[in-house]
């Protein structure tokens, strides 16, 4: 459990604080300061967040009852490894059990939000034999999906970039998600010979439908943020110079909402859709065994990480 530490320096703090006014509120009074700071603000990327805690593969922002959560590994496109699964569960535990936090930000560092799991953990395949997926599945990932699921306070997923495999479990099991121009969601599983986990197997098909589901699911292309936002998997698109500013001014507004009803919504749409969840996730680790256990999965993890398209038997 963390203890938030605010900012890093007392320079950051004022520096953050001093970037943040925009040069235009004298223009208010003519109806145009608001819309121009916004823009300002936009061009800019000034954010007021600051840093809280910095684990060793997550960051958690505050600014005021907001906290923003930013997956920090963006050299390997916050792939997930056993430290990132650890560090994201103790800042959502630490997040959800202060009482100061009222709305949370799901983000990631650098060019994706989350490229799946880090198949670099699967490369001794062949020398240890197959993994135990439902080990990782149940003790690593499922408690950060229900976790996000069970928070009693919304929690917004921005997608800036890629959003494949588990992380785009993560980013559906949030409220509402946003995403950039340029991102896109990709259930990437079957390309490695598995079946969709954490999750997906059920927050996909709940907000686009059996079809577009068993599309995703079976030919594992990728959907851009456009198409996901038609397909209703998604809940907005902004430009990728607007989106972080959007986003947190989405996250502030939440922050400021009726922080009960909020919690009382969830509540309802998790009894009527995500009742069984518990059930569904459980039975998604079994097949995800078997598929771990077979030639397909070991070929598509060697085809990866050496870069080549994969040669599937059907073993």
């Amino acid at each position: 459990m963390l203890t938030a530490a605010r900012a890093t320096t007392a320079s950051f703090a004022s520096n953050a604080s001093k970037a943040s006014r925009c040069p235009l509120r004298k223009n208010r009074a003519a109806g145009t300061g608001r819309r121009l700071c916004r823009r300002w603000r936009y061009d800019r990327g000034v954010t007021d967040f600051e840093l809280a805690h910095r684990y060793d593969t997550v960051n958690l922002y505050r600014r005021g009852t907001a906290a923003k959560l930013e997956l920090n590994r963006p050299d390997r496109m916050n792939a997930w490894n056993a430290q990132l699964a650890r560090d994201l569960l103790d800042a959502l535990t630490s997040v959800r059990e202060d009482p100061g936090v009222r709305a949370v930000l799901l983000t990631g560092a650098g060019r994706a939000f989350s490229s799946g799991a880090d198949l670099k953990e699967s490369q001794s395949l062949d020398e240890a034999g197959p993994p135990d997926l439902y080990s990782v599945l149940t003790q690593r990932y499922h408690p950060l999906i229900f976790g996000v699921r069970e928070m009693p306070k919304p929690v917004v997923a921005a997608v800036n970039g890629a959003a494949a495999g588990i992380g785009l479990s993560l980013a559906l099991a949030c409220d509402l998600v946003v995403a950039a121009e340029s991102a896109y969601f990709l259930l990437a599983f079957v390309n490695i010979g598995l079946v969709p986990d954490g999750g997906s197997s059920l927050l996909v098909p709940t907000r686009v439908g059996f079809a577009r589901a068993a599309e995703m699911a079976m030919l594992g292309e990728r959907i851009a943020a456009g198409q996901a936002l038609e397909w209703g998997m998604i809940n907005r698109v902004w430009p990728d110079g607007e989106f972080a500013a959007r986003a947190e001014e989405l996250l502030i507004r939440l922050a400021d909402g009726p922080t009960r009803a909020h919690a009382g919504i969830k509540r309802q749409l998790n009894n009527w859709l995500y009742q069984r969840m518990g059930e569904q996730l459980e039975f998604e680790a079994k097949i995800q065994q078997e598929m771990g256990a077979s030639g397909d999965f070991a070929e598509g993890v060697r085809a990866f990480t050496e870069k080549r398209p994969p040669r599937f038997t059907g073993a």
